[in-house]
């Protein structure tokens, strides 16, 4: 069957079938009883997208749409190409046991390294599927494993290697592909291409939880490419694919590689996310934030999805974390009571004017005392770095979430001299750099904030981490911590956790109970953690405080 001729793109309101910002074939057309039907009766089977106004459908059901509509609607000219593919498919892959000898996982690098055998035993897994998330535990090499993966699939089917990373880890991609002899197409989050090559390509997706939001433009640019029929494979990559501990992050993820599970995106969020309707203003609002059935989810999930420990791979020296309690002098907190009330006095005069939402007061306040905390929290952490210095204990990675608290400890310890500040104000060529005179012992102290420091960087010549105050997400503390506790350190790593007064406990009560929902759906585990809900924690903090 020849592909329809390409028609002007059709409008968004307009009749037609064109392809979707995610990559599904979207059906605008104008309501009859009989046409209704037949759209119902396609396979795979198409739902209907209020808020766009047309019927969706997979890309395997586009020969089926142009069996039936193509000669009544106008067909755009990216869905006309994209059919053109499927009636002209690739080759068939070779089979698995060739793909891993043309993979070659137990040949050396070029610089000399070798593969470990858990990175060995994932090119293996990773080849047996087109679809997969690898999500071993940061410091586990899946930037090396999926390149050693990719290999096979370049060497035998020629395929492309397009990989997308954030753009500070795009140096440490060129590093692994050439020690392989590998050539990538790499590509930022920010800026995902529309088109894959013709010939073939293994998509690569690093720090895959960029792509967890469904509504955002770059997770639907994501998804569009993840359906693209010159696809051989797709791999993601993420040591934290449900960072913030609900399963409704999942989603788009599996979405991406074609998991069953994903086929009914409201029967997944009603069956493990606890999707409800609830009445909000005088409207009904579906709310799908839950999580629910996490030990079925985890059977479900383990064919495509692979999460290994570190203590299940390597024989690293072991990580202990310790809360550190700080405690204020009187002067100390009054200054803090006077900071906050002035904050919320702020607050309350803006949301008076209308410039911000009353109902948002709760977590603006929450943020501020967070801050001020961190702040106050200072002296406390100027104390531990100097007894570690003193015990000759160093080095030391200090984490904060907020830019003013890191510049402050900085100045307080010297400047650059003696402390070198990692963060987003740093441009991206300078990162490397300065994690470089960290680890040639240039400087005893890193200072870092957790969106620029907890990613992509090997930190492993620290002996303590001291996490200023938590970030919300466990994922973000397992990351930074995990800089440290790496392939190469030599000594127990030691995460310091300052703690001051009841703020600090709910965000520590809240990465708790997260850690043991995304311990429950990765790791077979049965026990649960309470949990209530955020602006019911806020307000009993509020009220004690």
């Amino acid at each position: 069957m020849a592909p329809p001729a390409a028609s002007p793109p059709a409008p968004s309101t307009g009749l037609g079938l064109r392809l979707g910002p995610s990559g599904l074939i979207e059906v605008a057309c104008s309501f009859d009883a009989v046409t209704q039907a037949q759209l119902r009766a396609i396979r795979p089977r198409g739902h209907w997208n209020g808020r766009r106004h047309c019927w969706e459908f997979p890309p395997a059901a586009a020969l089926g749409l142009q069996a039936l509509l193509a000669h009544r609607f106008p067909v755009s000219q990216e869905l006309a190409e994209w059919i053109g593919w499927l009636l002209q498919p690739l080759p068939p892959l070779p089979p698995h046991r060739a793909l891993v000898a043309a993979a070659a996982p137990a040949e050396p690098l070029t610089d000399g390294r070798q593969l470990f055998a858990h990175q060995r035993l994932a090119v293996r897994w990773l080849l047996a599927r087109r679809g997969a998330v690898l999500a071993d535990a940061m410091g586990l090499g899946k930037t090396l494993t999926a390149l050693v993966a990719a290999r096979g699939l370049v060497r035998l089917a020629d395929c492309r290697i397009l990989v997308i990373a954030p753009v500070g880890l795009h140096h440490h991609w060129r590093q692994e592909a050439a020690s392989l002899g590998l050539r990538l197409e790499l590509h930022s989050w920010a800026r995902l291409p529309q088109q894959l090559p013709e010939a073939g390509t293994v998509l690569i997706a690093d720090e895959a939880h960029h792509a967890q939001n469904r509504a955002a433009r770059r997770t639907q640019a994501f998804l569009r490419l993840a359906r693209h029929p010159r696809l051989r494979a797709i791999w993601l990559l993420s040591g934290t694919p449900m960072k913030n501990g609900r399963p409704l992050q999942l989603l788009p993820l599996l979405e991406a590689i074609g998991h069953p599970l994903a086929d009914d995106r409201r029967a997944f969020e009603e069956r493990y996310c606890q999707g409800h309707w609830r009445e909000q203003g005088g409207r009904r609002i579906w709310q799908a934030n839950g999580a629910s059935q996490l030990e079925e989810l985890q059977r479900l999930l383990r064919p495509l999805l692979l999460h290994r420990r570190k203590e299940q791979c390597l024989d690293l020296p072991p990580k202990r974390r310790l809360l550190l309690p700080v405690q204020l002098s009187p002067a100390a907190g009054d200054r803090f009571d006077q900071r906050l009330q002035r904050v919320v006095e702020a607050y309350r005069l803006r949301a008076r004017r209308g410039e911000v939402r009353r109902d948002a007061e709760l977590l603006a306040v929450l943020t501020a005392l967070r801050r001020i905390a961190s702040r106050s929290k200072l002296p406390a952490a100027l104390a531990l770095l100097d007894e570690l210095d003193h015990r000759r204990e160093g080095p030391v990675v200090v984490f904060t979430a907020f830019l003013a608290s890191a510049r402050l400890l900085q100045r307080l310890l010297g400047g650059e001299a003696r402390a070198v500040l990692l963060s987003g104000a740093v441009p991206p060529p300078r990162r490397q750099g300065l994690v470089d005179r960290f680890q040639a012992g240039d400087c005893p102290v890193l200072i870092a904030t957790y969106g620029t420091g907890g990613l992509g960087f090997t930190l492993h010549r620290a002996r303590h981490v001291v996490l200023l105050e938590r970030p919300w997400t466990p994922g973000d503390a397992e990351q930074a911590e995990d800089r440290c506790h790496r392939i190469g350190m030599g000594a127990m790593l030691t995460s310091h956790w300052l703690q001051l007064g009841v703020a600090d406990q709910l965000v520590d009560g809240l990465i708790s109970s997260k850690e043991e929902r995304i311990a429950v759906t990765f790791q077979s585990r049965r026990q649960r953690l309470p949990r209530a809900a955020l602006p019911v924690l806020v307000r009993e903090l509020l009220d004690r405080w």
